[in-house]
């Protein structure tokens, strides 16, 4: 399979104010376009071709295959990051499977602050998730471009907490952005659409 940069679901201005039209412009057309073409060119050779995104994620990971992990674990993360954001999205109401793995994690507000101490704690660049692990809720963060497929849980919510993410915006106040990002832009109805 070739890899390819998706259109963005909103128009680049469609977040604001809490992320920037230049962000995105920045973020996915130069950033996620990179992870794009250089996994294009890196899985040539891999034993990965042709394998659905999903199999080639895991399969760089069992092959520890750094430029795959990296390059093709960012394509994954971003196919996704840019559906878990929507204009008036966030807010403590969730649909109602999400909302029951959420009440037995310990509920919302442990969730939002475990999550957002994550994205925080992440030294240098990586993703903070929200994913599932034996049919129960966890929060978890990765360095670089890694995600929770490769490491036997289902991401069913990343927040970047790569500087292009938030520099622009917010300059280095991470925990600024993550709280901005989890309040009004989360897309809950696409997280939940992750479970199944």
């Amino acid at each position: 399979m070739t890899f390819k940069l998706p259109d963005l679901p909103y128009a680049y201005d469609a977040l604001q104010p809490y992320m920037s039209a230049e962000t995105l412009q920045f973020h996915h057309d130069k950033h996620h376009l990179a992870y794009v073409d250089n996994g294009n060119k890196l899985i040539v050779g891999s034993g990965l071709e042709g394998q659905s995104l999903t199999k080639v994620v895991k399969g760089a990971w069992a092959k520890k295959n750094q430029g795959l992990i990296n390059n093709v674990g960012q394509h994954y993360n971003h196919l996704h990051f840019w559906s878990w954001m929507k204009k008036g999205g966030g807010g403590n109401k969730l649909p109602g499977k999400l909302d029951k793995l959420v009440q037995g994690y310990g509920g919302f507000d442990k969730m939002r602050a475990d999550f957002i101490n994550a994205g925080t704690t992440q030294f240098g660049s990586g993703w903070a998730w929200l994913a599932i692990r034996d049919g129960k809720l966890e929060v978890a963060k990765t360095p670089n471009g890694e995600n929770p497929l490769m490491h036997g849980a289902q991401p069913i919510l990343g927040c970047d907490v790569w500087e292009h993410s938030y520099y622009i915006d917010y300059r280095n106040a991470r925990p600024k952005y993550l709280e901005a990002w989890f309040d009004h832009l989360v897309n809950w109805d696409y997280v939940e659409s992750m479970l199944s």
